[in-house]
């Protein structure tokens, strides 16, 4: 399986994803388009993956390359490649389709948990979660529902935390894929985010954070993804 990721800052990086592809033998490629790197087509990928970042879709004159990403995103819905993104990534997908990136309620930063919707209840991947978990956040937007879009899950400071666009297009605010070791670059290179806030965690409270389980589920993820593309026996059994 060719597994592509778009990265949006150094400090951002797949963490969990990275070592699931790697474990997987998967030929997996990325695309810094921050240092001004050029896009693959869309054609060139099984699997395409968006991260965070600390841009914004809300100021696409700023951020001019991610006219590009929305476009390649648009482009993998329309040729049926499995599409995960994460924070920015998942506003990638919604604008794609159509749907504009909001302010979220509140700034989000630390592990909160999240809730499953009744659509996230009965969803392949989300029924085999507990209806409440907890998750790592890093956010101040949260993604636009395009039509069709379903909600799958809300925590109590963002009305969108997960948001399934297709079968195979999945949007998550909240982030599952950060290691210990990214926590610790994030709060290193942004530490002006963690001014207090009734959603924000002090340093010392998101650096004593464990991240082992909430890598396992973005690994349940990744893993019935990875069966939507190599048609793989866990989507009859889900």
């Amino acid at each position: 399986m060719r597994i592509h990721t778009i990265i949006h800052a150094p400090f951002e990086k797949p963490g969990v994803i990275e070592s699931w592809a790697i474990n997987k033998g998967y030929h997996l490629s990325s695309t810094h388009t921050y240092k001004g790197e050029k896009l693959p087509d869309a054609a060139t990928m099984d699997f395409l993956i968006i991260m965070g970042g600390p841009q914004s879709p809300t100021e696409l004159d700023k951020y001019p390359y991610l006219r590009d990403e929305i476009s390649l995103a648009k482009q993998a819905i329309d040729q049926n490649k499995a599409l995960l993104g994460v924070c920015l990534g998942a506003q990638i997908i919604g604008e794609s389709l159509g749907a504009k990136t909001e302010r979220s309620p509140n700034k989000e930063i630390g592990v909160y948990p999240v809730h499953l919707t009744k659509d996230g209840e009965s969803d392949p991947i989300f029924k085999m979660f507990p209806k409440s978990f907890d998750v790592m956040h890093w956010h101040n937007d949260m993604p636009g529902l395009s039509k069709g879009a379903v909600l799958l899950a809300y925590s109590e400071g963002c009305p969108r935390q997960v948001v399934k666009y297709s079968d195979r297009a999945y949007g998550l605010q909240c982030h599952m894929e950060m290691t210990d070791e990214l926590i610790k670059g994030m709060v290193e290179h942004c530490a002006e985010d963690l001014r207090p806030g009734k959603y924000v965690q002090e340093k010392e409270k998101l650096l004593t954070n464990s991240m082992a389980e909430i890598n396992q589920k973005m690994i349940s993820i990744l893993d019935y993804l990875e069966a939507v593309v190599t048609k793989k026996s866990i989507i009859e059994n889900a």
